[in-house]
């Protein structure tokens, strides 16, 4: 009876380890992925002096014929590039070419871009440092934040890789699905730019305030594929031979948002 009260009591106590480890995997996995905008960051989109234009965005819909190559295609396609060819694309089989079988090579694209990770750095470059000394000041001063110099914030792969543009489309369209927050290869913070934000410098001290701006990083693999349109009599579709992977990843800035660091010396 002992060793049976023993032996139930180490199984309760293994599955209890086990469920709680898979909760912390969980919530490790959750932080990775969070992209919530943290205390110390803000969004200066009505501040700004300068007007980011975000051309970047370009979502396409599948038409109907389109919908019809791909419908029982191996392998998943979303690259933007691809999917508009198709969708301009016209090939028409004669009815009467029964027996008849062929295939047109496209050409050897990127396919689809996977996600396994999205983390923010909200201090990916440091864009501005205001100061305020009241080492001899009689009580507490504010301090504030004001762009000194206008600031070009770049963003980019982190892989060197084929067919460059159509990646990073393909990874920024799948990174805006996995965050709320604006995003864009390139973004720039005017010079002037202002925010309500204060921060207290108390007497004796010089406060130093670091501004930087944060950038998502995206972290996936990418599909590539050799692809060709398969002709079978009246019959058409998407086929994709030697598919290979590829780990890839980017570097987004996140516009009009910015993130402080009082230094306090």
């Amino acid at each position: 009876m002992e060793v049976r009260k023993i032996l139930l009591t180490a199984a309760v106590v293994w599955l209890m380890g086990a469920c709680l480890s898979g909760i912390a995997v969980e919530a490790k996995q959750e932080d990775r992925n969070d992209t919530r905008v943290p205390g110390h960051a803000v969004n200066i989109s009505e501040n700004n002096t300068y007007t980011n234009k975000n051309g970047e965005d370009r979502k396409l819909n599948k038409e109907s014929r389109t919908h019809e190559l791909l419908k029982d295609t191996n392998v998943k396609i979303t690259n933007p590039t691809l999917i508009e060819m198709f969708n301009e694309t016209s090939i028409t089989p004669s009815p009467f070419a029964i027996g008849y079988r062929g295939e047109i090579f496209l050409g050897r694209w990127p396919l689809a871009y996977h996600s396994k990770e999205t983390t923010v750095n909200w201090k990916y470059q440091k864009i501005n440092e205001n100061e305020l000394d009241n080492v001899s000041g009689p009580q507490t001063k504010k301090l504030s934040y004001e762009q000194i110099v206008e600031k070009q914030v770049q963003g980019g792969l982190t892989t060197q890789t084929s067919h460059s543009d159509q990646l990073r489309e393909m990874i920024l369209l799948e990174a805006q699905n996995n965050s709320d927050l604006p995003l864009a290869y390139q973004t720039v913070i005017g010079r002037g730019t202002t925010h309500s934000k204060t921060y207290d410098v108390a007497v004796d001290y010089k406060g130093v305030l670091q501004a930087y701006a944060p950038a998502l990083k995206e972290t996936g693999e990418a599909a590539f594929g050799d692809v060709y349109i398969q002709l079978k009599g009246s019959d058409k579709k998407v086929i994709v031979k030697n598919v290979t992977k590829q780990e890839i990843g980017a570097w987004i800035p996140v516009e009009n948002h910015i993130s402080f660091r009082l230094i306090a010396e």
